[in-house]
């Protein structure tokens, strides 16, 4: 079974184009499937034509967000909603090109658990789009590990269970092939072709940029410190302590031998307090995050691994068919 998630907004012109190219490509498939569109709060006639569609075709299902909730949202309750065992998501816009669905499910066939598009020649402005997505897939592929061209494309093929160790929040359905990693998922990179958008204007700019900046610095904290914020808070508040306590012990042993520390030194006495107790909250900060980390995990009886499968001879003896 197969899902399609479509998050739009304002797509109107291109939804009736989308919906004939995107059935084409599936029928031609002979696989089980649905289409999955979230309307996220479109203000134009989007969702009345996606309503009349759903009257004729029982393969399509429309959800509705009662205000636009942004596109990670829109995403995660497309993947909620999803019966599939793969989730393919893709944008609204026409500026993905259905008739590469193949080739992202066939690296699915073939084991990975994520298929990632690669907008290898991109057809965006060159200074506003091009070169801040350059430098951000750079950012991005060196702080989680991935070696993706481009993490930006929403075009991804998944394995359902893959999705279900991932929560999205914020900004972040861009990184999912890098939260993804933490439980580790095989990702492959699939070269799609971009295309103009048909019409409409984009909802991305420049101004983006700059939040990609920190979902990044996000990303490579829940990477490396999820499970254990200590090791970075901690590292800080030892620095911190160790050099505000070394700084103060000098400066007692000077006001032992009578100098006077508050004229001579009086800015290093403060510098010296100041690492000190920095240090002392970052070990607060560290203990609360070890702290909330564990209800977390065991509020929700979650874990900490994932397992991929598990095979024993106990398993084989039950199978269906089996001589004994």
């Amino acid at each position: 079974m197969l899902s399609i998630v479509i998050p739009i907004h304002n797509e109107e012109p291109s939804i009736l184009p989308l919906y004939d190219r995107l059935t084409a490509v599936l029928e031609a498939m002979s696989q089980p499937y649905e289409i999955l569109f979230v309307d996220d709060a479109s203000t134009d006639r989007s969702f009345e034509l996606l309503a009349n569609l759903v009257e004729t075709d029982p393969r399509l299902k429309v959800i509705r967000l009662r205000r636009n909730f942004g596109q990670t949202a829109a995403l995660s309750a497309g993947f909620h909603q999803a019966q599939g065992d793969v989730i393919l998501a893709m944008d609204g816009d026409l500026q993905h090109a259905p008739e590469d669905i193949p080739a992202l499910l066939e690296k699915i066939h073939e084991g990975y658990d994520i298929a990632s598009g690669w907008r290898k020649d991109r057809v965006d402005n060159a200074v506003t789009r091009k070169l801040p997505s350059r430098i951000a897939n750079w950012l991005m592929a060196k702080a989680s590990g991935i070696e993706l061209h481009d993490f930006g494309t929403t075009f991804k093929a998944y394995r359902a269970e893959v999705l279900k160790d991932v929560q999205l929040y914020g900004e972040l359905h861009r990184f999912i092939p890098a939260l993804a990693s933490f439980y580790g998922a095989r990702i492959a990179e699939v070269p799609i072709r971009n295309t103009p958008r048909a019409a409409g204007d984009s909802h991305y700019g420049l101004s983006r940029t700059f939040r990609v900046m920190l979902d990044i610095l996000t990303v490579k904290f829940l990477l490396r410190y999820f499970t254990r914020p200590m090791h970075f808070f901690g590292t800080i508040g030892l620095a911190g302590t160790t050099l505000g306590g070394l700084i103060l012990g000098y400066l007692a042993m000077l006001k032992v031998m009578g100098r006077h520390i508050e004229l001579e030194h009086g800015p290093l006495m403060i510098a010296g307090v100041i690492l000190l107790l920095a240090g002392l909250m970052m070990f607060s900060t560290g203990l609360l995050g070890e702290v909330m980390i564990r209800t977390y995990f065991e509020s929700q009886d979650r874990r900490i691994y994932a397992i991929r499968e598990i095979r024993s001879r106990q398993q084989r003896a039950a199978s269906p068919g089996r001589q004994t």
